[in-house]
């Protein structure tokens, strides 16, 4: 089985690119879900949290808010929850990969938002990356609840730039233009990469 490594940075449309391979009966694992799952009501990652991050739980889920805040611009603190939660998260997406297997998946993809920022990219056979102009990914991304250009700005200082992403990666699907041609493109990797 191939593995593809699907990744891009903050708005760029990654969550598109994946239902578009999911539509082509590629089966994904999406590292934000996990992360979720493992943060959320019973998650293997709470109590870890709650030990290393006092009072950033509650009713046996982590406040993502809570959390957010003692982490954020805290490079230290933000290493100490990577420590915990990566991998928790490894540990599903190998899960994923092997239940991929059993079903007999000639392709499965990762979904995972910092894979060149990580190493990720030893672990697939090629790496996909979702890229749009600057302005269209800002707009994007303040157009979510909650989002603010200071928050932009934090998170698009720990992920790559999109330039070098571009550079590391196999194939580049453009999603700042027609849908139809970012899905057309995707079809093509599809069609290449199972042989």
């Amino acid at each position: 089985m191939k593995v593809l490594g699907l990744t891009g940075g903050i708005g760029m449309g990654k969550s598109t690119a994946a239902a578009a391979f999911r539509r082509l009966r590629v089966p994904v694992f999406d590292a934000d879900v996990a992360v979720h799952a493992l943060q959320g009501k019973g998650g293997r990652a709470v109590a870890p949290i709650e030990a290393a991050f006092p009072g950033t739980t509650r009713d046996a889920a982590v406040d993502r808010e809570a959390l957010r805040a003692r982490v954020l611009g805290n490079p230290a603190a933000l290493t100490r929850l990577e420590r915990i939660v990566h991998p928790l998260v490894r540990a599903a997406e190998r899960a994923f990969l092997a239940a991929a297997r059993r079903r007999g998946a000639r392709l499965a993809v990762l979904d995972i938002p910092l894979l060149l920022e990580t190493g990720g990219q030893a672990r697939v056979d090629a790496v996909v990356v979702v890229s749009a102009p600057a302005a269209i990914q800002r707009a994007r991304v303040l157009r979510r609840r909650g989002m603010t250009a200071e928050r932009l700005a934090a998170l698009l200082a720990r992920q790559m730039p999109d330039a070098e992403k571009r550079r590391r990666a196999d194939h580049v699907v453009r999603t700042g233009l027609a849908k139809h041609a970012a899905q057309r493109h995707i079809r093509r990797i599809v069609r290449e990469m199972r042989g």
